[in-house]
């Protein structure tokens, strides 16, 4: 397996972990200011994770 993909499937994978943990705080606080930056930080940080993780994966060429 390459390198490029193994990094690919762990920045994918931190992805959608940051993005499940934005939901839960989302989800499990009231309007406070603090919570709204931490749940915007991680959410932004999840998607960056998430699409450069996909776009590692889907633009690795397997090599035999």
């Amino acid at each position: 397996m390459n390198l490029k993909r193994i990094f690919g499937a762990i920045l994918t994978v931190l992805g959608i972990i940051s993005l499940i943990y934005a939901a839960y705080i989302f989800a499990n606080t009231s309007t406070q200011e603090q919570n709204l930056k931490t749940t915007l930080v991680y959410g932004i940080l999840g998607l960056v994770f998430f699409i450069s993780g996909i776009g590692l994966i889907k633009t690795t060429k397997d090599e035999a």
